[in-house]
């Protein structure tokens, strides 16, 4: 694979900065992203830290894939796991950071921080996803949906985010009686983290393809 140098930084970098939104959405306390809303239930439910949480869930994603696919698993996305577990600890990591933040009671600053998460979350998928290393869990097992069920990536991706948020809104509902990891913040993330996507890879895509060494954009 061309460039390694470049991608393997990007790759990671772009991880860490979706957790430094993950963080900050989860410090807004408005809710977090659909594909954090599991991990962050886990946290509210059974009081699991958050980064084992996220390690747990996208070991039980590729678990998933391997069951779905069988024998047309490629041995090779197990890496997945590793990255989960990097993942998770970047998650650790940058909780541990927002900790140290003030605590915000005021709601302007809570969906500002919301907002600001949002940037981040897009900003780390425009980095990590082009550098076309190893999908996260999450993304394998749309993927392995997808290729089971003969469904567009695109709708089963919105079938996946509905349902985790839909899991995690009863889990928390029975479990504490409180929507835990749903809130508004989980729908502005649902609907800004694509636009501000798609804006970012307007205006930067060309110079982080000439930099990757590929020609054409990826927006996904």
């Amino acid at each position: 694979m061309k460039n390694l140098k470049v991608r393997v930084p990007m790759y990671f970098i772009g991880l860490f900065l979706m957790t430094i939104g993950i963080a900050i959405s989860v410090k807004s306390n408005l809710g977090v992203s659909p594909v954090s809303s599991i991990p962050y239930t886990m946290t509210c439910v059974w009081g699991i830290e958050m980064g084992r949480a996220t390690i747990i869930f996208h070991c039980a994603l590729v678990l998933l894939q391997i069951l779905l696919l069988r024998k047309k698993f490629k041995y090779i996305n197990l890496l997945q796991v590793i990255v989960g577990i990097i993942f998770g600890y970047f998650t650790t990591f940058c909780n541990y950071l927002a900790s140290l933040l003030p605590a915000a009671d005021n709601i302007v600053i809570r969906l500002a921080m919301m907002l600001i998460s949002t940037v981040f979350i897009a900003l780390g998928i425009f980095i990590y996803l082009p550098a076309d290393l190893m999908p996260l869990a999450g993304e394998g097992a749309m993927q392995a949906v997808s290729q089971v069920s003969g469904v567009e990536f695109s709708k089963v991706k919105i079938g996946f985010d509905c349902t985790m948020v839909a899991v995690s809104a009863v889990t928390c509902l029975i479990a504490v009686h409180s929507l835990g990891s749903v809130g508004v913040g989980t729908v502005i993330a649902a609907v800004l983290v694509g636009a501000e996507l798609g804006v970012i890879n307007k205006a930067f895509g060309e110079q982080r393809d000439r930099l990757l060494g590929k020609t054409a954009d990826c927006t996904q």
